[in-house]
Formats: C-alpha cells, sequence, structure tokens
C-alpha cells in the first residue's frame, strides 16, 4: 500500500498511507483533486499575483503581499526548515508534490477555462506562503492607524470609546468541558472559528492516517497536516484567536540618493535600505509597477521617500516574526499529528509562531491544557497603540514573551477572544457577551454530552443589545428631561498592567469594556430629549422593542426591527458633524481600509458610544429618538433571515450559486456569530467557518461541519450538501472506522 483513499458519505476524503511522508503526498494530491482552483487563487495570492486574473480589484492586496515581502518571507522560512528540522521539510514537500501530482491528473476545474489559466507549479515553499497570507492580517495591525486617526481627530480618549473587535479581525469561539462535566467522564472539547466564509470554505475536513498515527480534523487547504482542530483518538486540541499583538508599525524618515534609498535608524545615522521594483500584471489594464524597500525595521507596506499617494509625508514599514525569525512554526504540525497525550501537544506548541492562538486540549488520560501559543516580542508599550518613530530609540524589540497559561473554573474553560490568559499579551480584544454567555449556559447544566453542544453553537441571545434598548426604554417612559444611567460590569486592570483589551486604551485613559465579575461600573448616557411624546408608531414600537426577547433569531420579526434601529442610529452618529470628519480617512493602501472605515467602527463600538459620560456633545437620546421614529415610520417588511444573508467572498462568480444567498440567525456579539455591519449591511461576509465537537470518550461520537460542502469542484454532490445543517446547527458525525467507507482510489 502507498496511499488509498476513502470518502464517507459527506465526500470527505480519508487518507490512509504506509509512511507519513506517503500520506502528506496523499493529503496533497486529493486537496488538489477536490479544491484544485482554491489553490490556484491561494497560490497567486501568496505570491501578490492575484490581479493577474482577477483584475483591478485584486491589485491592493497583490501590492501589500509584493511590499510586505510575504513570498521571500516563505522562502527565507522554508530555507530554515531545510536546515533546522529536514524531517518536516522533507514532509512539506511531499505535500507539495501531492499537489503537483493533483493538478495535472484529471479534468481541469471549470474556473481555469474561464480565466484562460492553467494550473501553476507550487514551488516547496508555497504553503507556507499560503500560511502567511492567510494570517499576516490576523494581528490587527491596521487598527494602530485606525487609533491615530481617531485621536488626530477628537483627541486621544476617543480611542477607549472606539475600542472594540474592528472590523476584519478574526475570532472563534471555544469551550473545553472537563470529564467531571459531563455524562461519559471524559472531556469534550467544542467551538467554532469566525473567519469570512469563503466558498470553497477556508477549512478542509480531513482523515489521515498511518502507522505512526491516525487523526481526524481541518485542515488549511495548501498547508500540509491539521494545524489548528484535531483529534487523534487520545488527544484532541481546538484554538481561538488570543487577540494578541505581535506586528508593529514603524514611521520612516527616507531619502533618496544616487546609490538608492536610505532609512534614518534609532541610532540618528542614515543607513541604505534594501530596494528593488516589480511589475504587477492586472487583467485588462496596464502592467504597474511597484517599489519594495526595506529598512532595518522591516519592509515598508504604505508610502514611501515621496509620501502616501495624495501626497502626505509618510512611510510606514511592517516588523512581524517570521520576517525577524525565518520561522513559521512549521515544526510543530508533525508533532501534533504524533501527539497521543496534552503533554504532547503542549511541548508541540513551544514551536508554534503565528497567529498567537489560545489552545484547549484534552486527552483519554484526564489531561487537560489551556494555554496560548505563538510569538510576542517584547518592546515598549507604545508599540502595542500606535506607529512608533524609526528614528527614535526606544522602540526596539528585545526578547520573546513567555506564553502564558491558565486553568479551568468550575471544570469549564471558555475563550472567545475577551480578556483571558493572553490579556497582557494584546491591545484590544472582544466584547465578553460570548465568552459570558457560553459560560452561562455551561453553568445551567451539571454534565454535558456531545450531543447537547450545539444548543451552545447557535445560541442568540444579544447581550449587547442594552444600551440601545435603555435609551428606548426612557424615550418610551421620560415626559420631562432626565439623566439615566446604566451600569456596566467589569474590573479595571491592575495599576502598571499593559493596556489591552477591547477599549484600547491610551496612555491615562481607563478602559470601559472589561471582563465580568467584579465592582459595577457607573456611567451616564447623556439627557433624554423633551417631553414631546414618541407618535404612536414609534411608541409601539419601542415598547415592541423592549418586550423582545433579545434573541436574533432568521424568523424573528423583532430582531428585525432591532437590527433597523440599531442601524439608524450608527449611521446618525457617523453623520453628526462632532464625528463626520474621521469618515475621511488618510491615503493609505486600500486594503487597509477597512479598519478605517467610520461606520463599522462606531456600529461595533456602539455600546460604548451610548454608555459614555458624554460623546463630544452629541445628543444620543435625540439621535435614538430620530432613529425610531425613522424605522416606525418605514418597518422593515420581513423577518431578520430577509436581509441577514450569507455573504460567502468567491474568486469568481459562480453559476450555480443560489441566487439568494440562505438567511442566517446571529450577530455579531451572539455566540452563533454572524457579522453583519450595522449602518452598511445586514448580509454577514464573515460566520464560523467551521463547527466541532470532539469527544474524548470516543472519537467516532465526535461531530463537525462546514458552511458548504467537502469538495470545492463546481457540479459535485458535495459543494454545498452539509450547508442545510450548517444552518440549523446540526453536525455530521465523524467517522474514523475504514470498514464504514467507500474506497475511491490507490495512489
Amino acid at each position: 500500500m502507498s496511499a488509498e483513499t476513502y470518502r464517507d458519505a459527506w465526500g470527505i476524503p480519508h487518507l490512509r498511507a504506509d509512511s507519513a511522508a506517503g500520506l502528506a503526498r496523499a493529503q496533497g494530491r486529493v486537496t488538489a483533486r477536490d479544491r484544485a482552483w482554491q489553490l490556484e487563487v491561494e497560490r497567486h495570492r501568496a505570491q501578490g499575483t492575484s490581479a493577474s486574473f482577477l483584475g483591478p480589484e485584486a491589485l491592493s492586496w497583490d501590492r501589500l503581499a509584493r511590499r510586505a515581502r510575504l513570498a521571500d518571507t516563505a522562502r527565507r522560512c522554508f530555507t530554515a526548515l531545510e536546515r533546522q528540522d529536514p524531517e518536516t521539510a522533507a514532509w512539506v514537500r511531499a505535500y507539495v508534490d501531492g499537489v503537483n501530482e493533483g493538478l495535472t491528473t484529471g479534468e481541469p476545474a471549470p474556473e481555469f477555462a474561464r480565466t484562460g489559466l492553467a494550473p501553476g507549479r507550487w514551488e516547496p515553499w508555497t504553503p507556507l506562503g499560503v500560511w502567511l497570507a492567510t494570517h499576516i492580517l490576523f494581528a490587527g495591525f491596521p487598527a494602530k492607524l485606525w487609533r491615530e486617526h481617531i485621536a488626530a481627530h477628537l483627541g486621544p480618549e476617543a480611542v477607549a470609546l472606539f475600542a472594540a473587535d474592528g472590523p476584519g479581525t478574526a475570532g472563534s469561539n471555544g469551550w473545553l468541558v472537563s470529564g467531571g462535566r459531563t455524562t461519559t467522564g471524559h472531556a469534550l472539547i467544542a467551538g467554532d472559528p469566525h473567519r469570512f466564509i469563503e466558498e470553497p470554505g477556508v477549512y478542509q475536513q480531513i482523515h489521515l492516517s498511518c502507522p505512526e498515527f491516525d487523526v481526524v480534523g481541518l485542515a488549511v487547504p495548501g498547508v500540509p497536516g491539521i494545524a489548528h482542530f484535531g483529534h487523534t483518538g487520545t488527544v484532541a486540541w481546538a484554538i481561538t484567536n488570543a487577540m494578541a499583538d505581535y506586528q508593529d508599525l514603524y514611521r520612516e524618515r527616507l531619502r533618496r540618493t544616487g546609490a538608492g534609498v536610505e532609512a534614518l535608524g534609532p541610532d540618528g545615522t542614515w543607513h541604505r535600505a534594501a530596494r528593488h521594483s516589480e511589475r504587477i500584471d492586472v487583467a485588462g489594464e496596464e502592467t504597474v509597477e511597484v517599489e519594495v524597500i526595506e529598512t532595518g525595521r522591516g519592509p515598508v507596506i504604505a508610502g514611501g521617500p515621496e509620501g502616501l499617494d495624495d501626497g502626505t509625508p509618510a512611510a510606514l514599514s511592517l516588523r512581524y516574526p517570521p520576517r525577524v525569525t525565518a520561522d513559521l512554526g512549521f515544526g510543530a504540525l508533525l508533532p501534533l499529528l504524533r501527539a497521543r497525550t496534552v503533554a504532547d501537544v503542549d511541548r508541540a506548541l513551544d514551536a508554534w509562531t503565528e497567529p498567537v492562538n489560545v489552545v484547549q486540549a484534552a486527552d483519554t488520560g484526564g489531561g487537560l491544557l489551556h494555554r496560548v501559543a505563538g510569538r510576542v516580542p517584547v518592546r515598549p508599550e507604545a508599540n502595542g497603540l500606535r506607529s512608533v518613530p524609526a528614528w527614535e530609540p526606544g522602540h526596539e524589540w528585545t526578547g520573546w514573551h513567555t506564553p502564558p497559561r491558565a486553568g479551568l473554573t468550575h471544570g469549564v474553560a471558555v475563550m472567545a477572544n475577551q480578556r483571558g490568559p493572553a490579556t497582557h499579551l494584546g491591545v484590544e480584544f472582544a466584547p465578553p457577551h460570548r465568552a459570558d454567555r457560553i459560560t452561562a449556559l455551561l453553568a445551567g447544566r451539571e454534565r454535558w454530552s456531545a450531543s447537547d453542544m450545539p444548543t451552545i453553537h447557535t445560541d442568540t441571545h444579544l447581550a449587547s443589545a442594552t444600551p440601545l434598548l435603555a435609551h428606548i426604554k426612557r424615550l418610551t417612559t421620560a415626559t420631562t428631561p432626565t439623566t439615566g444611567t446604566t451600569p456596566t460590569t467589569g474590573t479595571t486592570p491592575t495599576t502598571g498592567t499593559t493596556p489591552t483589551t477591547g477599549t484600547t486604551p491610551t496612555t491615562g485613559t481607563t478602559p470601559t469594556t472589561q471582563t465580568t465579575g467584579a465592582t459595577p461600573l457607573t456611567q451616564t448616557t447623556g439627557a433624554a430629549t423633551g417631553a414631546t411624546p414618541l407618535t404612536s408608531e414609534a411608541a409601539a414600537l419601542g415598547a415592541r422593542l423592549l418586550a423582545w426577547d433579545r434573541r436574533m433569531d432568521a424568523d424573528s420579526t423583532d430582531a428585525a426591527a432591532y437590527a433597523a434601529v440599531r442601524a439608524a442610529v450608527v449611521r446618525r452618529l457617523a453623520a453628526h458633524p462632532a464625528l463626520a470628519p474621521a469618515a475621511a480617512p488618510p491615503a493609505y493602501p486600500e486594503v487597509l481600509q477597512p479598519w478605517l472605515a467610520l461606520v463599522p467602527r462606531v456600529a461595533y463600538a456602539l455600546e460604548h458610544l451610548l454608555r459614555a459620560d458624554d460623546l463630544y456633545g452629541i445628543d444620543r437620546a435625540a439621535t435614538v429618538r430620530a432613529a425610531l421614529e425613522e424605522v416606525a415610520a418605514d418597518p422593515p417588511a420581513g423577518t431578520w433571515g430577509d436581509t441577514h444573508r450569507l455573504a460567502p467572498w468567491r474568486a469568481l462568480p459562480d453559476a450555480t450559486a443560489p441566487a439568494k444567498e440562505p438567511g442566517l440567525s446571529g450577530d455579531h456579539d451572539c455566540v452563533l456569530c454572524t457579522s453583519p455591519v450595522p449602518g452598511l449591511t445586514d448580509r454577514a461576509a464573515r460566520g464560523p467557518a467551521a463547527r466541532y465537537v470532539w469527544d474524548l470518550a470516543d472519537r467516532q461520537n465526535s461531530r463537525w461541519v462546514v458552511p458548504h460542502g467537502a469538495s470545492g469542484a463546481p457540479g459535485s454532490a458535495h459543494r454545498r450538501d452539509q450547508q442545510a445543517l450548517w444552518l440549523t446547527g446540526e453536525l455530521v458525525p465523524v467517522v474514523t472506522d475504514f470498514t464504514r467507507l467507500t474506497k475511491e482510489s490507490d495512489d
């Protein structure tokens, strides 16, 4: 036996080979057969050549990929891997060989004919490039530009007001339930990673078996092994985004000389910067030339010696760990597959680099693990908050933080991107609502089984509705001007700790969003407006929303009404003269603009803005009143799911896609995190990219599901056959018994 491919009823590939290298080759081959077009798209993204077939819309990404030197960094990392860990390097090569075999056998995917492309050849470093391109924006370094932008318009106190889980970030839910809290006496791990929903999906369900190991899990197409979510039979692991800050932006002073470009260093001396030009082909347009500059801090990703595109004098370099260390953490991948206990997983994760994750693991012997994995540099606090001057000393990296660990509370550990074990490693974190809700749901039952977990996955309670509903309540009861107070629970970070969270405090500010469980904070919310009563329609709408159960269910008309009022409030706040000037962002590259857009920032910070003592003189009661009247006069015609629809990203339009994407339950701050952008759109481009339940009592009692299906091939029966289950919260059984599978091929 060299390699065998089996399928289950859902078309999920189950691979068996006589060696780890043979299995990697089989994994590459089956991925190319199932997802050839997806692999082509990812290869081009890693190389910065997407615009050659996707056109000008992809040019900004290609510029970033070239200027950040993603492909060159991946090459460096693979070269270092060959030197330091030749076994893993050979394993990666075997995967690449399988990809190239799979791309050249069988009928090519129809997208190749539509674009005039032929499948491109993968290089040994390509999987590292795919990994790096997938995660380069995970740490959210563009948020530092937002903080500078909003502080320039409104002052430094605005940074804390607008701090929240910002646009473009990725998060997850994850929870570990110890054996003392389950029906079997063995641990359960469950959760769902939240990412942009792509078709084909960003996770590949797969089963990898050889004499050394037998693992099921969610792989990243284009990358060998199973990195984030896996179950070996005796140990299982899963991750959430730790929300750590591990990338820095430096403001550079550059000048041209006869010999090239120089950058002013922290020693007060001008140093020669590396410089060359690259050309980017753009479908339907002229080729674009890009100047690539790298200083002692890192590659220049925005601006240059002549400044930004609008002439603003600026040049920003990006310093990120793999560019500094030539290590992407691929040395962790084989040890994870070979793991038998949480101690094995723990040791494997010591080699992890990025993205920085919170990992939860459990084994059949009762072992439990809750830790941060990844590389975060030690550097001054200012580096985490904003761009820092490259020419001033004191902003250097001086080492690496020791990844922190945590325990369980009442037999469970919950992570949903909130403040937790990674608190001192980050700046902005997600609001605590998802984590608090999961914790409360788990506390509501003493014993849990794998089959119980979908009730948590699909919970739609929206705790973040409280401040807006409090304003509505005051409007429906007020007859004279009043001042209300709304308590919010939380803990303020200990004096002297690094500012870290969902509030992004600047020096001298105190966070206003914290974790639950300490002394309540009391904040005024602004004066109610006058004694003029609401119209009867607005009063009725207000009463209806106050009676609403706060569940963002797809079939709920009340949820639709709440979302409409929320969106109107967001639009009105963003349009207010006090905030509107911030709608014009600096001329940074287009790929960074989502982090600088005002309306999404208002939407995701709405709780802060409605609860603050003062909001730059904005009468929030009047704003809510106007929004309530607006929606009462033209109410939504249907349910939340009528407008809150899936908006998956596809590299090319798909003629087989449904004319109308399915309606969704959930919202940004629900456990069922399907993220609209209030004030812009109800459609959800982000959501659960997979769901899983790992059962340590019996792996075959585990469950999983993805938004679409196991295949990326148009016309395949398994292209979208899991979507109906994903929409309702049902899960597909994990099958690991090869006698219950259908053999497809011997390779």
